[in-house]
């Protein structure tokens, strides 16, 4: 790789690949330390394409979702399965993977512009700006990012555009999805939000129950499928239907029995 070898929005490899070591470094205990992240499923990943790949996650905090995502990512692909156990999995990290963020959060301070540098797709919401609701067309340089950042490989993007649970999915996702014909690998995460505060910086909680499941890619007819029942089934599959409602106390209480589990193990 040549020094100052760019990918398709400029950014040089090299620097990018530096911070993500370098983050990844100061992020880890997060996941594995203060608390453990459990993963499930990661052996799918590495069974992937190079590129035209589309996660789609729900979303708990600004940042600590997407670097858990560099962790699991970047360890299945080093033959890990299912551990982030010894971080040397990030010294050749992924560099041609890219995720969906909000321009105004990438551009709040000196961190978040640092870490747009490791693969942000900077767009501008549609629906709110500055913590009001809004109504405004939908840019198609946006739009023309994520068809880049897709030819060139794997893109992240939380179809919600919230960190406020079961709020709707965006038709944008689905648009993007009909158009762009991605393999599209749900992701599913919790304890994010009871671990780290909004913006996932600050540990506000240790010994939380943390889990990171990667599920089967969606079965979609790209031709025939409508766009409301792609985003039905996206509602489903990151499990942000309401119906889910209903279930969260009973998961909650088997993630808290668990973790009890783990801590008399290690007692003993």
């Amino acid at each position: 790789m040549g020094l100052f070898k760019r990918n398709p929005f400029g950014h040089i490899l090299f620097v990018k690949k530096w911070l993500i070591r370098i983050l990844g470094v100061l992020s880890h205990r997060r996941f594995h330390g203060f608390n453990n992240l459990q993963i499930e499923g990661s052996e799918i990943i590495k069974n992937l394409p190079e590129t035209n790949v589309l996660f789609i996650s729900n979303h708990q905090t600004y940042f600590a979702d997407v670097f858990s995502m560099f962790h699991v990512f970047n360890a299945s692909l080093s033959n890990r399965g299912d551990s982030i156990k010894n971080v040397g999995y990030l010294w050749n990290p992924k560099l041609n993977m890219y995720y969906v963020a909000a321009k105004e959060t990438m551009k709040s301070g000196l961190l978040p512009k640092i870490f747009a540098y490791t693969g942000s797709i900077s767009i501008e919401r549609t629906w709110r700006s500055k913590g009001k609701d809004i109504n405004r067309q939908v840019k198609m340089s946006d739009i023309s990012m994520i068809r880049t950042a897709l030819d060139d490989g794997w893109v992240v993007t939380f179809p919600q555009g919230t960190t406020t649970p079961f709020k709707p999915i965006r038709k944008g996702t689905a648009h993007i999805v009909k158009k762009y014909k991605p393999i599209v690998v749900p992701i599913v995460i919790d304890g994010f939000r009871r671990s780290f505060d909004k913006k996932g910086l600050h540990i506000k909680k240790k010994n939380v129950y943390q889990s990171f499941e990667v599920k089967q890619p969606l079965e979609i007819d790209y031709e025939n499928e409508s766009i409301a029942s792609i985003v039905e089934k996206i509602e489903y599959v990151i499990e942000q239907h309401p119906s889910f409602l209903k279930v969260i106390p009973q998961k909650e209480l088997e993630a808290k029995e668990e973790l009890n589990k783990k801590r008399k193990w290690l007692d003993s």
